[in-house]
């Protein structure tokens, strides 16, 4: 059955997510279209790894509507439906509280994308999300209105990031990429205050330590309060 093995893919999906630090936890949600009329999501507040294809809820795009699955869905199904009305060439919508790419949220500007390969992963930016509280229709909202055709990367302001796309593996390769530009937005500007402000020079250094780690795998922080998701 089609929606069957799209509902193993969810669990497949967040289980390499949380591998690779991009899910932890129950914060975050992933979203696979499986047809014209429906999608399937994660189950509100279910940790990533006891999770299994029988818990992954299968909606009905229009209206929301739950017609398969033993739990609740994630909260934010509202926020991955608009992705996937809007954007039918999309199959795949991520939300994650991925550490770099969260703290940029905070910054409150969209991200410009230099790297060709991201570019062709992202688009020319990552746009920026007003905030909103998470798990509403004022959030679903305001990304509903910042969804762009040329854009598949979201940072909602001081929450986390989405990414969307035309299938799984892209959508992967779409949350390392957004993670690696928003580490090398970082890198630049503290290195940009360093040269101006010599006395802040030790705590940024710390930071820039810390970006390097992370782009090695072995940064555990984040930098975003995750809620049930």
């Amino acid at each position: 059955m089609k929606a069957q093995a799209i509902r193993q893919s969810v669990v497949d999906l967040c289980i390499e997510l949380a591998e690779r630090g991009f899910l932890a936890g129950t914060g975050g949600n992933i979203a696979l279209r499986i047809d014209a009329e429906h999608f399937a999501v994660t189950p509100s507040a279910t940790d990533y790894y006891s999770m299994s294809a029988d818990d992954i809820s299968v909606l009905r795009l229009a209206d929301l509507r739950q017609v398969e699955g033993a739990r609740a869905p994630s909260v934010e199904s509202s926020l991955h439906a608009r992705v996937l009305r809007a954007r039918s060439d999309c199959h795949c919508s991520i939300h994650t509280h991925q550490p770099i790419a969260s703290a940029c949220t905070l910054l409150g500007r969209p991200l410009p994308v230099e790297d060709a390969e991201a570019r062709r992963l992202l688009g020319p930016l990552v746009a920026l999300v007003g905030y909103a509280p998470s798990g509403t229709g004022w959030l679903a909202a305001k990304l509903s209105k910042a969804l762009s055709p040329a854009i598949n990367a979201y940072l909602m302001r001081n929450h986390g990031v989405l990414c969307c796309a035309p299938d799984i593996a892209s959508g992967m390769q779409a949350v390392a990429a957004l993670e690696s530009v928003a580490t090398e937005y970082l890198r630049r500007h503290i290195l940009a205050r360093i040269a101006t402000q010599p006395a802040s020079r030790q705590a940024l250094q710390r930071v820039l330590d810390a970006l390097a780690a992370s782009r090695h795998g072995s940064a555990t922080t984040t930098f975003s309060t995750s809620s049930p998701q």
